[in-house]
């Protein structure tokens, strides 16, 4: 795997110094006044500049810039509003029902299944705006005890759960919490071998963490024949591939292994 990540960090560094070139490039032809440009066009830029510094003593100094605050959010929002914290973490309390909280359970195996997001529920019978319509918050969680995805839909003023929606084999886009414990699960596995002396490589540090990475990553499917049989069931499983980068550092190569969350495993694309 190292072998494999320093070229991969190569072409990084590479592109790197190709994007930077480019800017570069890109400075030089818009910049004024740039070599090559010649006198006529240093005249022509003090021209015009003497022709602003007229123009704005005729019209008076202008006004230095104010930098004002944002306004504060109120606990409710009005119409297509986006949801503030406060009615968010409302929808969240509403919609964690007992069974969720006591039978449900979470990425890293413990009591309560696993929060995923809250957003802003579209108008019901299509309409186009929720203006005069009531606020509703669909929130959704992961139950990894049954491998399900749960949607709650709240009702803002009056706190009721409207509906429940249960699906299997449903993956929508992972947590923060979701990349650190797969993150957690590769640096505790024997396949994590080649990440950590690669994190070693680039900062001298021994990596113990998720906190030491910038995580992001992608749901990964199960693919008939492209992958170990230990990864069959990924799709129906929760399972993650993972996109590491050293903080202020550069990208670690992982996407040979897959983590399935909801049997706790690692796995090399690949292998047998």
């Amino acid at each position: 795997m190292r072998d494999i990540v320093r070229r991969h960090l190569g072409k990084v560094v590479a592109g790197t110094a190709v994007a930077v070139a480019g800017t570069a490039v890109m400075v030089g032809i818009t910049l004024p006044g740039t070599a090559g440009a010649g006198e006529q066009g240093n005249t022509t830029g003090q021209a015009a500049a003497g022709q602003q510094g007229a123009a704005g003593q005729g019209a008076g100094a202008v006004a230095p810039g104010v930098v004002e605050e944002a306004p504060e959010e109120g606990d409710k929002g009005v119409g297509d509003d986006p949801l503030t914290d406060d009615e968010t973490e409302r929808a969240a309390q509403l919609a964690a029902s007992a069974q969720l909280r006591t039978a449900g359970e979470n990425v890293a195996g413990d009591r309560g299944a696993q929060r995923l997001g809250v957003e802003l529920a579209e108008p019901d019978g299509g309409a186009t705006d929720r203006a005069g319509g009531p606020r509703r918050a669909e929130v959704s969680f992961y139950d990894y005890k049954t491998d399900a995805l749960v949607t709650r839909t709240v009702d803002l003023g009056t706190g009721k759960v409207e509906r429940t929606v249960t699906e299997h084999g449903v993956q929508p886009p992972l947590s923060r919490a979701e990349y650190a414990e797969a993150a957690k699960l590769l640096i505790g596995h024997p396949l994590g071998a080649g990440m950590k002396a690669d994190y070693k490589d680039a900062t001298g540090k021994a990596l113990t963490s998720p906190d030491q990475l910038l995580l992001n990553g992608a749901v990964y499917r199960a693919t008939p024949g492209g992958q170990p049989a230990a990864l069959d069931r990924c799709g129906e499983h929760r399972c993650v591939r993972l996109f590491p980068k050293v903080k202020n550092g550069p990208w670690i190569d992982a996407r040979s292994f897959v983590i399935d969350l909801s049997a706790r495993q690692v796995a090399r694309l690949g292998s047998r």
